[in-house]
């Protein structure tokens, strides 16, 4: 992977922990997210306006990033990658929101690659399914950096194996809320165990 001379000495640091990240690294990805969590969240709140929207794109903006971290070529920082997936699938949420389209959530990157995220139902499917046999304490200490909204939706769904109505009760939020909220923070999830995988 050739760096560019540009990169400062921060962007150096984030490029070891991409190539952490991608040699299976869990610790790496937990140290980006919280690196660039809030940087994100405050960007993204300027250009929604809404808390709750602004965290659940921040969750989707590193989902989106971590699933595609093979495509990231170090001819620029990290961070402006980051920052640039994050806009786009921002300006892609308002202009659905204004069209009354909301699923599925769509992303084309630089190669025009079309990334499409399913609906999922509430069957435990084979990701859940991956994600519900790690080893808890492999995901600790990334879930431990989401927002706690987030945080205790995974906590109850699974640590403890919740169904969604029953989260949904706990946590007296209608059950769609606790879909989709769910489905931002397991995408993140998902991709980062999906890498890291094959290493166990």
């Amino acid at each position: 992977m050739e760096i560019s001379s540009n990169l400062s000495n921060k962007a150096l640091q984030d490029l070891e922990l991409v190539n952490r990240a991608l040699a299976g690294d869990q610790r790496a990805y937990a140290d980006l997210l919280g690196k660039y969590k809030d940087a994100i969240y405050f960007m993204l709140l300027k250009m929604v306006n809404n808390q709750d929207d602004a965290e659940d794109l921040t969750i989707e903006a590193f989902g989106k990033a971590f699933k595609n971290l093979h495509q990231y070529t170090p001819n620029f920082a990290f961070s402006t990658w980051l920052f640039k997936i994050a806009t786009n699938n921002c300006i892609d949420f308002i202009r659905k929101q204004r069209g009354g389209k909301t699923v599925p959530i769509e992303q084309t990157t630089e190669d025009k690659e079309e990334i499409i995220i399913p609906i999922r139902t509430d069957e435990l499917n084979p990701e859940e399914n991956l994600i519900s046999q790690q080893k808890i304490n492999m995901l600790r200490e990334i879930v431990f950096k989401l927002k706690p909204r987030y945080r205790k939706l995974i906590e109850l769904r699974y640590f403890e194996e919740l169904s969604y109505e029953e989260i949904a009760e706990k946590l007296e939020l209608p059950i769609g809320t606790v879909k989709a909220q769910l489905f931002r923070a397991r995408e993140l999830l998902y991709n980062i165990l999906k890498n890291a995988n094959h290493h166990f």
